[in-house]
């Protein structure tokens, strides 16, 4: 059973619409062309995050409820059919079983995940499977993957993505221009696609893995914060090299940077390659220690993850009964 302190953790935190978004600022190219990255220092400080400490028995438990509600649970497959969406977002809706809920003590928690994330063509379906819920509905856009489509196109796919009923935008980057150095070009890109976006929530996908260094990681995260975002994310889960620490440091550290500079909070989400339960408490101690306890929460941390809720769901279960399940009685949807 949960014990008290171990539920408080878990209670839901403050709504998205609640929470002051980032509005953007003048792009600072000082700023921009002054940042440095010690690589080896990264590198070190990384490397401890997964074996300074471990979470054990009802914290651990606690932990990974909390990673559940900040999963945009996704499905961008080429195979994908209304029928997948519709019960990746049942699952959504219905993260972990009942019986394992309730031997937590946690019954009675609306647990859900934070969004599910789904291709343009999707959009009608998601909104019409979680409606009556908190869960978001985030679309890829701007020519996802690669971005290699006209930009007046880029713009048009976001307005019809907010208009079908997306909440929030997950859009792509123009790598080459990181590639490059062209810093205004890039500001210009993304707060065009952040007032495109209107109301609805706009992530950052950096491509991380396609920008060569990690000095390009931090200027690009500057630059898209910069311009508005109001989260920044590694990856589309579609590069040789997605979501890892050493990254996801570089760009945590610029948030920290920002909101002490700006006084926003801009949120920050890994995807792609996290698959498992002991990877969620890492990332989950990054953010703690890096930003503090706020960035635990949905409104500024996410995972993009597709594989990750079924191995939550059978640590859980572990958590209970002291054995592991076979891994395909816990389905993503």
């Amino acid at each position: 059973m949960a014990d008290q302190k171990n539920i408080k953790l878990v209670e839901q935190s403050q709504p998205m619409s609640d929470f002051e978004r980032n509005p953007g600022v003048p792009l600072e190219l000082d700023w921009v062309r002054d940042v440095r990255v010690n690589r080896s220092a990264v590198e070190r400080r990384t490397s401890t995050l997964g074996t300074r400490r471990s979470i054990k028995k009802t914290w651990q438990a606690a932990w990974l409820i909390k990673a559940i509600q900040c999963i945009d649970l996704t499905t961008l497959a080429g195979d994908d059919t209304p029928g997948n969406v519709a019960r990746l977002c049942a699952k959504a809706r219905n993260p972990v079983r009942a019986d394992v809920m309730q031997g937590l003590g946690l019954h009675d928690l609306q647990l859900q995940t934070a969004a599910v994330c789904v291709y343009h063509n999707f959009i009608e379906t998601a909104v019409r499977a979680v409606q009556g819920t908190s869960i978001q509905v985030a679309a890829v856009s701007t020519g996802f993957p690669a971005g290699s489509v006209p930009f007046e196109h880029k713009v048009r796919q976001i307005r019809d993505a907010v208009a079908l009923g997306a909440t929030e935008i997950d859009i792509v980057i123009s790598r080459n221009l990181v590639l490059t150095g062209q810093w205004q070009a890039l500001y210009d890109e993304v707060k065009a696609y952040r007032e495109a976006c209107g109301d609805a929530h706009m992530k950052s996908i950096l491509a991380t893995g396609e920008l060569a260094t990690l000095r390009n990681v931090a200027r690009a995260s500057h630059v898209c914060m910069m311009a508005g975002s109001d989260f920044i994310k590694t990856s589309t889960g579609k590069e040789a090299e997605n979501a890892v620490l050493p990254v996801g440091l570089v760009m945590v550290r610029a948030i920290r940077d920002f909101y002490q500079a700006t006084g926003y909070k801009v949120g920050f989400k890994p995807a792609g390659g996290i698959r498992t339960a002991k990877e969620s408490l890492v990332w989950l101690s990054l953010m703690k220690e890096e930003l503090g306890r706020e960035w635990c929460e949905p409104h500024l941390f996410r995972f993009g993850a597709s594989s990750l809720l079924a191995d939550i769901e059978r640590q859980l279960e572990h958590n209970l009964t002291g054995r592991y399940s076979a891994h395909h009685r816990h389905p993503m949807a």
